[in-house]
């Protein structure tokens, strides 16, 4: 994760959602349609970089990210955004209170046992029945950004979350069928699973 930690990652996350072309045709629109269909409630963003999921999830989310300048961007946006060691002492840090857990575009920037452990750790804050979604990259993405350190793909999400003892519910491809991703950048990889 050392690729995703310095002020020049969280400099290049600002110029990219930033990108002229990006707010003219309003590229984001079906990303958030689809983050709001899932219906997640009040959620844990883990790895919310600047912010660009957790403004569109509903009242009392919160978000943590290990880039602190990433975290200035999110807060300087008005939203709820915590350090790794903020949170651990902050007031919202509550077991059960959430929920949902949203690891959007983050598990790519690790190893599996990386991601594994970042899971456990926040997801005591998960309430029972409450939901985990892991939206990571395809092909065309993943080779993209030189920050990315292994390659996930919905099985390897799914074997991530069922040894975390959650119950994998559905797997898909957004916004475009699964053989899109090898060429289309933005095609993803959505598994949720559920906290029993």
């Amino acid at each position: 994760m050392d690729g995703t930690s310095g002020e020049d990652y969280a400099d290049r996350l600002v110029q990219l959602s930033d990108a002229r072309w990006k707010r003219l045709l309003n590229v984001q629109t079906p990303y958030r349609w689809h983050l709001r269909r899932h219906r997640l409630g009040r959620t844990l963003d883990v790895g919310c970089g600047i912010g660009r999921n957790l403004a569109w999830l509903p009242d009392g989310s919160v978000g943590v990210d290990h880039n602190e300048a990433s975290v200035r961007v999110a807060r300087g946006r008005g939203l709820a955004a915590f350090t790794v060691a903020e949170w651990r002492r902050a007031d919202q840090a509550v077991a059960g209170s959430f929920d949902s857990l949203l690891l959007a575009h983050v598990v790519e920037h690790m190893t599996i046992g990386e991601a594994r452990a970042l899971l456990e750790e926040h997801l005591p804050a998960v309430r029972l029945g409450g939901r985990v979604l892991v939206i990571c990259p395809q092909e065309r993405g993943f080779a993209s950004d030189p920050t990315h350190v292994e390659w996930f793909d919905d099985g390897k999400i799914a074997n991530l979350l069922a040894q975390s003892g959650l119950q994998v519910r559905r797997a898909s491809s957004f916004p475009l069928p699964r053989r899109a991703g090898r060429v289309f950048r933005y095609n993803e990889f959505v598994v949720e699973a559920v906290k029993h």
